[in-house]
């Protein structure tokens, strides 16, 4: 389990931030991922503590003079790609049952990731899509919803 786990998530964050970075570029921007080591000792002393843990091992950062419609889309790009994944895997476990389970797991961690970074606080894509585009928050915010709580699978 921690081994599909982790194949998963680390595909859902490197492709989420490679997303990020490319909508960057495509509008003139700098933009480079920086590791955040000291949040991943955060992340294991939390999991050892509490449980429960959020990781963040560092995130893509943007340079250059973008609009507030640039920034919700370079913010959007993140977490669409974490929902395309999603469905990717959500297909992948009707396709090949025998690999179900895996698959199943892939499509509940990304849609987990993007609906994760639609919280509409700090420096979440969450609150920069919500200041660029409420409705689109709001359509982010309810497809993510519907395929992790309402769906039967």
């Amino acid at each position: 389990m921690f081994g599909i786990s982790l194949l998963t998530v680390g595909i859902g964050f490197l492709l989420h931030e490679l997303a990020h970075k490319i909508a960057a570029q495509r509008f003139g921007c700098m933009a480079e991922f920086r590791a955040f080591d000291q949040m991943l000792f955060l992340a294991l002393g939390l999991a050892a503590v509490i449980g429960f843990t959020f990781i963040a091992p560092g995130a893509v950062m943007i340079s250059g003079m973008i609009t507030r419609r640039e920034n919700g889309i370079i913010s959007l790009a993140g977490p669409l790609t974490n929902y395309v994944l999603g469905l990717l895997f959500l297909g992948l476990m009707f396709l090949l049952p025998p690999l179900g389970f895996i698959f199943s797991i892939g499509f509940q961690i990304n849609f987990w990731l993007g609906l994760f970074n639609m919280i509409p606080f700090l420096n979440f894509d969450g609150a920069k899509i919500m200041n660029w585009n409420t409705f689109i928050w709001l359509g982010m915010v309810a497809f993510g919803v519907v395929f992790l709580f309402l769906l039967p699978f």
